[in-house]
């Protein structure tokens, strides 16, 4: 899957991984992708929780090594 921009948020504990995708979603057009890689258990319930309330798509999730890897698309 193709993406417009990497997140990094390995080492962060909830609600930093959420606060920073809001940040970065913030700067980036409707329909662009974002790709963040998380560590920290809880981002597999918050980053789809926040995706659902900002109005923002999952389009997926996977296993990378100690890590989680999102793809978000910007709702608009």
């Amino acid at each position: 899957m193709e993406y417009d921009q990497t997140l990094d948020t390995k080492g962060l504990l909830c609600p930093l991984p959420v606060l920073k995708a809001r940040k970065r979603l913030t700067a980036m057009a409707a329909g662009q992708v974002l790709r963040v890689e998380a560590d920290d258990p809880m981002a597999e319930i918050d980053i789809p929780h926040f995706c659902d309330e900002a109005g923002h798509v999952l389009i997926g999730s996977e296993p990378d090594g100690t890590a989680r890897i999102y793809l978000i698309r910007k709702g608009g």
